[in-house]
């Protein structure tokens, strides 16, 4: 072969091998790109039905507020009926309590009755015994006239007689004048024992009446407030039901939306440990390290320094949190430091590119270690009040190219 040859043939052996270099790195690349692409479509996929799950979740709690604050309403009813009743079941007793007594009265009275009978029987005996004596001697007056009166005066045999004869004639008609006194006496005492004893019997009767109307009145309004009584009962027992349903639906909502979360942090992570040496801040929002409690005990910014007493400048955000609360990452990025200091306490400084640093201090306990990347969300420490600190709380830091900078500037 010939030097000319040899260098055809070489020739065409690099253009070959560059033409198959370069296709490999477009299929590479290709692959890349298609790999990418695939884990985005996968990521916004379940970010999609992780926001899907969360609106369902919230739809479901705002019915399950609903249904509480209903069941609280009616539980208040009920409450007041059973109260009602309460007093109801006194007023009745009450009532029954009269009622005793009335009948005690009433069987009294009805002795009494009784025995002003027994004493109107006699006396209307007594009346008929003088209503026939007078009515004798009114016959026999009638018939004799006075003449018995004169001839018994005409007839006295002395002065003496006489006087003695005509007392005798006084006495006589007062004896009169008395049994006709006593028999209108007889009869008006009859007459008002009577009339007394029908008055009493009339009021105790109505007494009774109005007594026995009472207790018709609250042992009708007792069954009607049974009866609300129980369709509460119901009710609450429905709404109680439908409270375990939401429940038992929003913890489904719940843990769908925690393994979305999971699959999409892992996801994420992978991919940021994939790009570790390419960490950049794209300028999305901040997660809020200290979730479900956003109450700001101290904010960033010139203050009074509650250990020292002087007059300091406060270079982030104390964040009031239990202890042992979880404490999660801002953002995406490289832990450059979970350590501790004498003023910090335990603390975890994150790395989120383009000079952007978050700072988590005064934590109970750190959960990542330097050099791990972590993403958006995801837990780093505990809530504690290590360090330089009057009690629990996070204190979060922002740096940018080197100084302290507002982390509010970073949550909106």
């Amino acid at each position: 072969m010939g030097i000319n040859n040899l260098m055809s043939k070489k020739g065409k052996a690099v253009k070959m091998l560059c033409s198959i270099l370069l296709i490999a790195s477009m299929t590479v690349s290709y692959q890349s790109s298609v790999f990418a692409a695939l884990t985005n479509d996968f990521i916004e996929e379940s970010e999609g039905k992780k926001k899907e799950a969360e609106d369902n979740q919230k739809a479901v709690e705002g019915k399950l507020s609903q249904v509480k604050q209903m069941l609280k309403e009616v539980q208040n009813i009920k409450s007041a009926l059973d109260q009602a009743m309460v007093e109801a079941d006194a007023k009745l007793e009450d009532l029954n309590n009269s009622v005793e007594i009335l009948n005690a009265d009433i069987t009294k009275l009805e002795e009494e009755i009784a025995t002003t009978q027994a004493e109107l029987i006699v006396a209307e005996s007594v009346k008929e015994k003088q209503y026939y004596t007078m009515k004798k001697r009114i016959q026999y007056m009638y018939e004799k006239g006075n003449k018995n009166y004169i001839e018994l005066l005409f007839t006295a045999g002395s002065f003496s007689d006489f006087l003695n004869t005509a007392e005798f004639v006084n006495k006589i008609s007062k004896y009169d004048r008395e049994m006709l006194n006593s028999y209108m006496d007889t009869v008006k005492d009859i007459e008002e024992k009577e009339a007394k004893l029908l008055s009493q019997e009339e009021e105790l009767n109505k007494k009774h009446e109005a007594l026995t109307v009472q207790l018709e009145e609250v042992e009708n309004e007792m069954e009607q407030k049974q009866d609300a009584i129980n369709m509460y009962t119901a009710d609450i027992n429905n709404k109680e039901a439908a409270i375990k349903e939401y429940e038992a639906y929003i913890a489904e909502q719940k843990a769908v939306v925690e393994a979305l979360e999971a699959a999409i942090l892992a996801e994420k992570k992978r991919l940021a440990e994939e790009n570790k040496s390419a960490i950049t801040y794209d300028g999305g929002q901040f997660a809020w390290p200290a979730p479900n409690y956003t109450r700001i005990s101290d904010e960033y910014g010139e203050r009074i320094h509650p250990i020292l007493g002087t007059k300091q400048f406060h270079n982030g955000l104390d964040m009031a949190a239990p202890g042992g609360s979880p404490i999660l990452a801002a953002y995406d990025g490289e832990v450059v430091a979970a350590d501790y200091s004498a003023t910090m306490g335990n603390y975890v400084m994150i790395n989120h590119g383009d000079g952007l640093i978050t700072i988590y201090m005064h934590a109970s306990a750190l959960e990542v270690s330097k050099g791990q990347v972590v993403v958006r969300g995801e837990e780093i420490a505990k809530v504690g009040t290590t360090g330089r600190s009057t009690g629990n709380h996070l204190h979060f830091s922002v740096r940018k190219d080197g100084s302290y900078v507002n982390p509010w500037n970073f949550f909106s």
